[in-house]
């Protein structure tokens, strides 16, 4: 299932792949996609949204409700 994140805190590449490694962590099959101009991560998984959330929470980035 493919679910859409608004991410804020992301500044640059490297913030970018430090929230594709915690989702695939969470997920290894995981497809993610983090765009920091957007403030967007695309991920395609079939984790539950919550889950996802928080791993990226736990990075130190914030997602929208």
């Amino acid at each position: 299932m493919k679910q859409t994140f608004t991410v804020t805190g992301m500044t640059c590449e490297h913030c970018e792949k430090a929230v594709v490694r915690a989702v695939r962590q969470l997920d290894r099959t995981a497809e993610v996609q983090a765009d920091r101009s957007s403030n967007s991560v695309v991920v395609e998984s079939e984790q539950p949204r919550e889950a996802l959330a928080q791993v990226i929470a736990d990075e130190g980035y914030t997602v929208a409700p």
